[in-house]
């Protein structure tokens, strides 16, 4: 099985870099620099990046980064592909520079979306030295959050990820918008780390290529600070303040300049999967998120 330690970093693209620079500090309070080979790092913890901004005429996201714990995993990775018929394409050395690792392998779903696996990340030992002061985001071992991907070939894509990439199911939550239509399933998954989920999977298309990412601070106190920022700086918001029913995240969501959501949270749950059983939730939030306030926004703009 492929040994997913949790996810590494995230590769988005917009038209103009210089708004997700001031998006980045001015909002999300992390750090900004220019990417070799041109583009944008934004760094949130230790290393010199956690979000890789390219430049390009669409606003979207592009990849999903996992990083594997070292050379031999990662070419127990590609023996595992291999011997199951996947295909991959080993990255140029612009692409690996660029993406600070020693060796990344790309390869996609069934429903499109682009996984690069990697291992030995580059480390500055630069400190994390917010512009807005957040004192810390919760990374390290656990990766830099978690991303929530459409997957319009659910079945195929649950199954990809489960029996080639080795994640495992953390809990299931099938949506109900129309109670005569089959539910819209999406499900929460888990790799090599205690985060209650590094990946999620929607079972609808969704045109920038990602419903969601979360990053995670240590404080109450910081999502507040964050959700002031968000009003200053006239960001969409996507969804109130509220927590979670599974991962008792207490968050809200916003737009990232890519056009997909950002989640900004606090108190995620972390679990022993030992002892963990994976079960089905039938109400998104235990109280607050409401997922209305963008489209009334839309409607009335």
């Amino acid at each position: 099985m492929i040994d997913i330690r949790g996810l590494a970093y995230i590769v988005t693209q917009i038209d103009d870099l210089a708004e997700w620079a001031g998006y980045a500090e001015n909002v999300l309070g992390m750090m900004s620099s220019p990417a070799p080979g041109g583009g944008l790092y934004v760094k949130m913890d230790e290393r010199p990046f956690r979000i890789l901004v390219v430049q390009g005429a669409e606003r979207r996201y592009l990849a999903s980064g996992w990083e594997l714990p070292g050379r031999e995993a990662f070419e127990a990775a590609l023996a595992e592909l291999e011997a199951k018929g996947v295909s991959y394409v080993l990255a140029d050395a612009a692409t690996v520079a660029q993406r600070g690792m020693q060796a990344v392998a790309v390869l996609t779903d069934p429903s499109g979306n682009r996984h690069e696996l990697c291992w030995g990340h580059l480390s500055d030992c630069q400190p994390f030295v917010s512009p807005q002061a957040v004192p810390r985001f919760v990374t390290g071992d656990m990766g830099l959050g978690h991303t929530v991907l459409p997957a319009p070939d659910f079945d195929a894509t649950a199954a990809f990820l489960r029996d080639v990439l080795g994640f495992g199911l953390s809990d299931i939550f099938n949506f109900r918008p129309d109670p005569a239509a089959p539910p819209v399933r999406i499900h929460f998954m888990h790799c090599g780390n205690a985060r209650h989920h590094s990946l999620a999977i929607a079972e609808y298309p969704v045109p920038s290529g990602c419903v969601h990412v979360m990053v995670e601070v240590d404080s109450m106190t910081e999502v507040g600070r964050a959700h002031d920022r968000r009003i200053a700086h006239e960001v969409p918001l996507s969804a109130t303040l509220g927590q979670h029913l599974n991962d008792r995240m207490i968050s809200f969501y916003m737009k990232t300049p890519s056009d997909f959501d950002l989640e900004y949270g606090f108190g995620g749950l972390q679990l022993d999967w030992d002892r963990h059983t994976a079960f089905e939730f039938t109400r998104v939030s235990i109280w607050g998120h409401d997922f209305g306030v963008g489209q009334r926004q839309e409607q009335a703009a």
